[in-house]
């Protein structure tokens, strides 16, 4: 199936100015940047062909491709002045770049790219700067399964604080740490059908608009992953995955647990 990643937002939580800082799925994890590690996620469960929503940044992303050094994470020989790549990451790939505007919401980035996904009566989407561990392959299988026209990983809420249950009175009688409560977050990690469209008006939002509007129809599936999930959403969160890379704990890699 193709892979529509939306990477054109300005990623306000991620900058530290106006200056023409890359976008947020360019950050750094590693030596590799985010929205690779979620291209390299998407390909080792077989699915090579995106289509990249760019806006804020895209000639970071468009320059990154087009000088892609396959030696930063492949092993090679030097054979006679020539370099020899063991293996390679993206020699199979297929990446399409699409314009979808500069303050356009994921709704209407991926209204712009709907001309290439004709014929495709499936499709998967990412917000490219979550990573995971979920088995890509059993949520499209339990998608399929129950019929519905789209579908949103969802996850634990990852919130480190206390929700306060209070009377009017002030008096607090429970407290208890958002993760432990019983709701689900959205985990960004989406498997659609064409049926998404007919609910996405202009300049809408593809979870408010489309993704409500399924809900409310009874279309909508939600895949329950309480295994690794982690966004890169600021500055924090992008160094606590670069850290636990660095140091080996790398859950997300899942293709580096299936090569060993």
């Amino acid at each position: 199936m193709k892979v529509v990643l939306f990477c054109g937002g300005y990623g306000m939580r991620m900058r530290s100015g106006d200056s023409d800082s890359p976008p947020k799925p360019m950050q750094m994890v590693g030596p590799r940047p985010l929205i690779w590690h979620v291209m390299r996620y998407y390909a080792h469960f077989g699915h090579t062909e995106f289509i990249l929503c760019l806006g804020y940044g895209a000639h970071h992303i468009k320059n990154f491709f087009l000088n892609y050094q396959e030696t930063m994470s492949n092993d090679f020989v030097i054979r006679n002045g020539r370099v020899e790549l063991l293996h390679s990451d993206i020699a199979d790939w297929t990446i399409t770049f699409v314009d979808t505007g500069l303050e356009s919401a994921i709704g209407e980035r991926l209204r712009r790219v709907r001309p290439h996904l004709q014929g495709d009566d499936m499709f998967l989407a990412n917000y490219s700067d979550v990573l995971t561990d979920a088995p890509l392959d059993r949520m499209i299988d339990r998608f399929t399964a129950s019929g519905a026209a789209a579908s949103m990983m969802i996850v634990p809420p990852q919130s480190s604080f206390h929700c306060v249950d209070v009377l009017p009175s002030g008096e607090v009688k429970q407290i208890t740490a958002v993760g432990k409560l019983p709701i689900w977050e959205n985990g960004g990690y989406f498997v659609l059908t064409q049926e998404i469209f007919d609910h996405l008006p202009e300049g809408g939002d593809l979870v408010e608009d489309s993704c409500g509007a399924l809900a409310a129809l009874g279309r909508l599936y939600g895949y329950q992953h309480d295994g690794f999930w982690k966004p890169a959403d600021t500055f924090k969160e992008r160094a606590e995955l670069d850290a636990g890379y660095h140091r080996g704990d790398r859950p997300w890699m899942v293709w580096e647990r299936a090569a060993s």
